[in-house]
């Protein structure tokens, strides 16, 4: 899931479908222009934080709800746009018509199909709108400072633990990934019963409980973004394809190391991934053009 929403986000990326009352130009003095964009992402993410707590703290529930579906219902039909465009149509609105009642459902109606499927268009469309305005530095810098807030909120506050029992207890709802948390207890388990009832129907009640890993939804856009920047800004998918691979190397290391039932900040396993196969792409185009 979390590899196939990142080349989603490279496709969405590529189509250039963001909508114009969120289109922003890059002026010509550019790096200017990337430090403005920059300094405003950092302003708007620690507002939206506080405001976060503040929501959690008085648990304004239908307040909440209402600023996430209008989040994911942008976020899908950007992501919609895309897919519409493949058939010959440039219509924002005809996406924003479909991206409407999926993001209704999936606040009253949620089940497995449309929370993973939903999540699939939402990070690609929220990151088609800030790979535009941001540089490779400043990319870089975005993710090094997200790393350390992540640390912070995790492991130091428990911001981002209360944040996500929030959602989940009273939103009833979560941003984000349920990745199937499986040991290597569990793995032969599973396996040792696949063998006892081969060609038989399971009863439920003899079924395994499987631990759940929970990937948040900051986790997912950011490697998306810093990979969009990267692409745009040296015009070749290569650098975007060895952020994707380092992210994914990265979430899979914390995976093989992290303890049931504690919370880990994933960027911080992430970024230096992404930093490292930034850093073999450097080297590798380094040498085949020397």
């Amino acid at each position: 899931m979390f590899l196939l929403t990142q080349f989603i986000g490279l496709f969405v990326i590529s189509s250039h479908v963001v909508p114009n009352y969120l289109d922003a130009q890059v002026s010509d003095q550019e790096q200017l222009s990337y430090g403005y964009y920059f300094f405003n992402i950092i302003v708007s993410l620690a507002m939206a934080v506080l405001i976060f707590v503040l929501i959690t703290k008085y648990k304004l529930v239908a307040f909440m709800r209402i600023w996430f579906l209008v989040v994911l219902t942008i976020a899908l039909s950007i992501s919609l746009s895309a897919i519409i465009k493949l058939f010959g149509l440039n219509s924002y609105w005809i996406a924003l018509i479909i991206a409407i009642p999926l993001g209704i459902l999936k606040l009253v109606r949620p089940s497995i199909i449309i929370h993973n499927g939903t999540e699939l268009l939402i990070y690609p469309g929220l990151a088609a709108v800030f790979a535009q305005i941001l540089s490779p530095l400043y990319a870089i810098l975005f993710l090094l400072l997200i790393s350390i807030y992540d640390f912070w909120a995790v492991w130091h506050s428990g911001l981002m633990q209360r944040m996500a029992k929030f959602q989940m207890n009273e939103m009833k709802v979560f941003g984000g990934f349920y990745i199937p948390y499986l040991t290597k207890e569990l793995r032969e388990k599973i396996q040792k019963m696949k063998i006892k009832f081969r060609g038989k129907k399971i009863n439920k009640k003899i079924g395994i409980k499987v631990p759940i890993a929970i990937l948040g939804g900051g986790d997912i856009v950011f490697p998306i973004i810093t990979a969009g920047v990267f692409m745009n800004a040296f015009n070749s998918i290569a650098p975007a394809i060895a952020i994707i691979l380092g992210a994914f190397a990265g979430l899979t290391y914390l995976l093989m190391v992290s303890h049931k039932k504690k919370f880990y900040p994933a960027m911080v396993y992430i970024t230096p991934g992404i930093l490292i196969g930034l850093a073999i792409w450097f080297l590798l185009r380094y040498f085949s053009l020397a």
